[in-house]
C-alpha cells in the first residue's frame, strides 16, 4: 500500500530540527550570560564548578551537530545526559511537581530529553550531511 505522507528521513529531519534547533537557543543563552548560575547549582550539589562547561558542549557542540546530521547518536545521548543533569540541579527534589499551568516543572527538559533519546535510537536519517550513513549516524 503507497503511503504518500510516510518518510522515515524526514521525521528524523523535523525532530533534528526541534530538539537540536531549540536547544541551541539555551546553550547560545549561555555562551552570552555566562554559566555561573550553573556553577552555584554544582557547587550546592557538592560537585566541581569544572563541569559547568560540559553545558557548553551539551547546549552548543552537540545542538550544532544534531541539526547536521553528524554524529547524531552520540551528540544526542551527550544532550540527554545534559537534561538529566539539568533536571537533577535545577529541580531536584520538587522536579516532578505541577507549576502554576498544571504541567510537570521539569515538561520541557523532558521533552528535549525525549527528543534526543529518539533520535539516539533512531538516528539521523538520509537528510543530513552524512546521508544518514555511518556507524554513529
Amino acid at each position: 500500500m503507497d503511503k504518500p505522507f510516510y518518510s522515515d528521513s524526514l521525521a528524523k529531519l523535523f525532530l533534528r530540527l526541534s530538539v537540536g534547533g531549540l536547544l541551541l537557543f539555551h546553550g547560545i543563552h549561555k555562551v552570552r550570560h555566562g554559566i555561573d548560575g550553573i556553577e552555584g547549582m554544582l557547587t550546592n550539589a557538592g560537585l566541581s564548578t569544572s563541569l559547568a562547561y560540559g553545558v557548553y558542549l551539551g547546549e552548543v557542540v552537540a545542538p550544532i551537530l544534531i541539526l547536521l546530521g553528524f554524529m547524531t547518536r552520540p551528540m544526542a545521548l551527550f544532550a540527554a545526559f545534559t537534561m538529566l543533569a539539568s533536571i537533577y540541579l535545577g529541580f531536584g527534589s520538587d522536579a516532578f511537581g505541577l507549576n502554576e499551568y498544571g504541567g510537570l516543572n521539569v515538561e520541557l527538559n523532558l521533552l528535549y530529553f525525549a527528543g534526543a533519546m529518539a533520535l539516539f535510537f533512531a538516528g539521523g536519517g538520509r537528510f543530513s550531511v552524512t546521508g544518514g550513513e555511518g556507524r554513529w549516524n
